[in-house]
């Protein structure tokens, strides 16, 4: 009877995990292709359009470090299940805006509220899975989740615009919150909650500078670099970021551990975390814009011709732990950098006239095999050797790595774009802008090979 019970326990646990994180990462992109109908719907001027996905990754990328350690002290389950109802009502919220203001302020609270939810499910994924085979099965649906979801939702986005309405992409989440509300209130255990109080200097210092990075990298992917909007905020974000590991050093209950960054595999770990997200957001965005723009294809044609890609990251990221038990976590890694490199620099040879299948859902696919193989591995060595007070904050910590690392990487690339390619809106200056920014993406993939063999993969041998 205690081993049924623990089953269900561990089976819920991976539920609330998987489809947690695939809503959050769905919200992100399923929002894209609804923009037209939402703009035509409230009237939105362009630059306050661009601010209904601004928001949210400010607010998302700004609170993960607090919503992780509020998991520690507050108790994972409690903590999880106050994010998923601030996603839930501000889901509903947006849902039923009538004006353009009420909707972005709705975004921010739900941004908010995916800050809160995002470290909890990977806190309770730790506490649930002892390490080993156990946790690298649910760590690969966790990676898979994350890969599935971010190309799905701009299909789904589409679809649901055409068919039915924009609003109905966060009323979608309604249903799901209430679901695994149930689930978490009859199967999940509450987690351990350790003594000690919030840093509120360090949470300020975080917060503020994160979101910081954040507004910085998205006004520069809008914007450019050449203003205070974009260079000024950076180094503002910087700054306070500084200010804040040194108050994390002297602080006697931290925010960030400081433990967590020294630890040479879990800091490798972000690094390279950080890297391989901005080559592979960026390939999502311009591989996405070069289709409709060069192509001419429709929002939902685009988000299908990503399914092959989206077909083989997930048997990839399914069939991670096997390969590692097989060939070893090194060898998978690599493979994976090397295969979604391979993927990127191939892309980066399209042109005006450019062969759908063969020149670009071919090399698509690579990039699927390596982002599925890569994410569970660099996932598992970014909470590896983890204490258990500890378990919140690294979760937070490679959430933010995911989150500035596709914000700064993407905001990177599309001024690389911009400073080498050819002004304008016409074919032949986007195909350019889409091959120099993939050229760039490849080169973050291989800098994120060097970081992985330095920090994770070298320390790992010397010590067998």
């Amino acid at each position: 009877m205690q081993q049924k019970d623990n089953s269900l326990h561990t089976r819920a646990v991976l539920i609330l995990v998987v489809l947690s994180y695939a809503m959050i990462v769905l919200d992100i992109s399923i929002v894209l292709t609804a923009l037209p109908r939402l703009q035509a719907d409230l009237g939105f001027s362009d630059a306050g359009l661009t601010w209904v996905s601004s928001i949210y990754t400010l607010f998302f990328g700004g609170f993960l470090l607090l919503g992780g350690k509020l998991g520690d002290l507050y108790g994972r389950r409690r903590i999880y299940m106050i994010g998923l109802g601030i996603f839930a009502l501000a889901s509903l919220a947006i849902g039923s805006a009538q004006s353009a203001g009420f909707i972005v302020a709705a975004r921010a609270v739900q941004g908010m509220g995916a800050a809160i939810l995002a470290p909890s499910t990977l806190s309770l994924l730790q506490v649930t899975f002892p390490a080993g085979e156990e946790r690298n099965r649910a760590v690969a649906w966790y990676a898979a989740a994350a890969g599935v979801s971010a190309s799905f939702g701009m299909v789904l986005g589409g679809v649901l615009a055409d068919m039915i309405s924009w609003r109905a992409g966060f009323f979608i989440n309604l249903p799901i919150s209430i679901g695994l509300l149930v689930v978490a209130l009859r199967y999940v255990k509450e987690t351990d909650r350790f003594a000690g109080k919030i840093d509120v200097l360090g949470a300020l210092l975080s917060t503020i500078g994160l979101g910081a990075l954040v507004f910085a990298s998205v006004n520069a992917a809008e914007q450019g670099w050449g203003n205070w909007g974009s260079f000024g905020v950076l180094a503002l974000g910087f700054v306070l970021l500084a200010a804040f590991l040194v108050h994390e050093a002297q602080v006697h209950e931290p925010l960030l551990p400081l433990r967590l960054l020294t630890h040479a595999e879990r800091g490798g770990a972000y690094g390279a975390r950080l890297l391989f997200l901005g080559a592979n957001v960026s390939f999502y965005f311009f591989v996405a814009q070069y289709m409709q723009e060069v192509l001419g294809l429709s929002a939902a044609e685009t988000g299908l011709a990503f399914f092959p890609a989206t077909f083989v990251n997930f048997i990839a990221a399914m069939n991670v732990p096997k390969m590692m038990a097989r060939f070893g976590r090194g060898s998978v890694l690599m493979v994976s950098y090397l295969t979604c490199g391979v993927g990127l620099a191939w892309l980066s040879l399209l042109g005006i006239d450019s062969n759908l299948w063969t020149e670009i859902m071919l090399p698509m696919v690579f990039v699927g095999f390596g982002q599925g193989a890569a994410m569970a591995p660099l996932t598992s060595s970014g909470i590896a050797g983890v204490e258990t007070e500890d378990v919140g904050a690294a979760s937070g910590t490679v959430n933010v790595a995911h989150q500035l690392g596709s914000s700064l990487g993407l905001a990177l690339l599309v001024a690389l774009a911009a400073l080498t390619s050819t002004t304008g809106a016409t074919r032949l200056a986007i195909a350019e802008r889409t091959a120099h920014a993939l050229q760039g993406g490849a080169l973050f993939v291989l800098a994120a090979l060097l970081v992985s063999w330095m920090f994770i993969l070298r320390p790992a041998s010397e010590k067998q």
